[in-house]
């Protein structure tokens, strides 16, 4: 039986030191301070948001939130982050998304400064996770690798494999995983021969969005199983992309869904809004 993955241990773990690190930068006069966009009723989104700001209350950040109506135009919302990019107590700018049909989500992300851009969506943030030499992470793919230290899962010279090839989780999650020297594959929904590339990982990492795809016959005894994915299945339980009841009896480790990689993202959020004050806090 593996042994499970304790998101919400480590997200505990690390809010209590970006909260004794808050501290640190407030008796130096620096408070760092994060908005938050919301457009639209969108219920899951406003779930997030609620959730992002209890956690900057929680470490000592301060937030601000900013909740425009459906009918805002884009024109209006990039004055808005064009504001916010000027704001002297904002070290951090979030768009949350989906946007509403009509907004340009790429446009939208591009005009946020490169210095607030604590999602790391910016093609600038982008390029610098490329070459390896970054300020900010994705917050999930940060998360994950936050999780693998955690427990002492070296990446080094281990075959890793990604499934799913998202901008915002499986791109950059492979080159984090490159960069600790992991030999790295990314597979995909044209990938041929699918479940013999995933059985030769040491380390799994799954993140396609397809409730229980991944099953025990897909991976490696002792592996390291990642599962990025949050799902409803037909009972409308929370289910991973991951079958974890077969999976959990072969692999060495897994992360349980709810409750492995999803407490680790908001988490990671905080660092990075934390870091930019550090880093341009005195700008």
């Amino acid at each position: 039986m593996a042994q499970i993955i304790n998101g919400k241990e480590v997200a505990q773990k690390v809010r209590s030191e970006i909260a004794a690190e808050v501290e640190n930068m407030k008796a130096k006069g620096i408070v760092p301070g994060l908005a938050v966009v919301i457009v639209g009723e969108d219920p899951a989104s406003k779930v997030y948001v609620r959730n992002k700001k209890l956690a900057c209350a929680e470490v000592g950040i301060y937030s601000e939130e900013y909740a425009l109506p459906e009918k805002t135009s884009e024109e209006e919302l990039l004055a808005l982050i064009d504001r916010l990019n000027e704001k002297k107590e904002i070290h951090g700018i979030l768009v949350q998304a989906p946007l509403p049909d009509g907004f340009d989500f790429k446009k939208v992300t591009e005009r946020i400064s490169p210095f607030k851009d604590v999602d790391a969506f910016h093609p600038y943030n982008v390029g610098k996770i490329m070459i390896g030499d970054f300020d900010f992470l994705p917050c999930t793919p940060a998360g994950v690798m936050e999780l693998l230290k955690h427990y002492d899962i070296s990446v080094e010279g281990k075959k890793c494999v990604v499934l799913g090839r998202s901008n915002i989780v499986g791109k950059p999650q492979a080159m984090l995983l490159l960069k600790e020297n992991g030999t790295v594959t990314i597979c995909h929904s044209r990938t041929k021969d699918l479940a013999s590339i995933t059985a030769n990982a040491d380390i799994l990492v799954v993140a396609i969005g397809r409730g229980e795809f991944v099953k025990a016959d897909m991976v490696k005894e002792g592996a390291v199983v990642i599962d990025v994915g949050m799902n409803r299945n037909k009972e409308g339980k929370l289910v991973g992309d991951v079958a974890f009841s077969e999976v959990s009896e072969k692999a060495a480790y897994i992360t349980p869904v709810p409750g492995g990689v999803g407490p680790m993202t908001i988490t990671m959020l905080l660092k990075n809004t934390l870091k930019a004050a550090s880093l341009f806090g005195n700008d």
